[in-house]
């Protein structure tokens, strides 16, 4: 019989996740999910959708975690999924259906060279604008390559590069992009830049406003978690409690809209 997992959040999967197109579908109902369970987020999690385990028995490094690892590059690489440290500055999967809400709420649907117009603003540091002006004269670049292209090479360097690059994977700016053996170590991850990597999702998210972008991912985390109220979307998203209570009403009206549209085509 197909395994059925059930999660906390009251999201149901049926079926193995076993293969990246596996992984795919999985992502894609989910809209987004987290790569391993993480604390006080509630979403479903990649990891515990391939070993069936509960989100509370922990990660156990073995061959489920080697393959959930080697997925989160080979899937934004491959241009099937969106990978960044987002929730928490967590490891986390956008599906190519969401990301264009998530740029448009994030307000991060721009131009590769617009790293100067969002350090005028104030949405950046000087490290960060640094990090974004290296991947859009270069393209991706591996982790060590990126650093000596900014000048971060250093100890002192590493830790503004590795606060760099999680600020602009939180502004859903920058995209995990494959990986690259740059030393004998573990492979370094590569970086993209999501307009680039993402071309149609970010022309799509020009087309939204933030308010229907809240709207749709409030009606997508209420099917992920039953009882959805204002305070968690407040929570999860960084949003206000008036975004956040204007949103789940939305979701409601997003709702019966689909459930209209579903009983039509029955």
């Amino acid at each position: 019989m197909p395994r059925k997992l059930k999660t906390d959040n009251g999201f149901r999967w049926t079926g193995r996740v076993a293969t990246l197109a596996d992984a795919v579908k999985f992502i894609d109902a989910a809209g987004f999910c987290t790569l391993f369970p993480v604390a006080h987020v509630p979403l479903p999690s990649l990891y515990c959708a391939v070993t069936g385990r509960d989100a509370h028995d922990g990660v156990v490094f073995d061959e489920h975690f080697e393959k959930v690892w080697h997925w989160k590059d080979e899937l934004p690489r491959r241009r099937r999924a969106h990978y960044a440290k987002y929730f928490r500055g967590k490891g986390t999967f956008i599906s190519l259906a969401h990301l264009p809400y998530f740029l448009s709420m994030r307000e991060a649907a721009v131009a590769p060279h617009d790293h100067e117009r969002f350090y005028r603003q104030g949405r950046i540091h000087d490290d960060a604008r640094a990090v974004w002006q290296a991947l859009a004269e270069h393209g991706p670049l591996a982790t060590l390559e990126l650093r000596h292209a900014c000048k971060m090479e250093t100890t002192a360097g590493n830790v503004r590069f590795k606060r760099a690059i999680l600020d602009l994977q939180c502004l859903l700016v920058v995209s995990h992009f494959g990986s690259e053996q740059e030393t004998g170590a573990w492979a370094s991850g590569k970086y993209e830049l999501t307009s680039r990597a993402f071309p149609e999702e970010t022309a799509a998210a020009f087309e939204i406003e933030p308010q229907e972008a809240r709207a749709m991912l409030a009606a997508k985390f209420a099917q992920l978690k039953c009882g959805a109220q204002p305070m968690q979307l407040a929570r999860l998203f960084g949003w206000t409690k008036p975004q956040s209570e204007a949103a789940l009403q939305s979701a409601k009206a997003v709702h019966v809209a689909q459930e209209a549209r579903s009983k039509t085509h029955r």
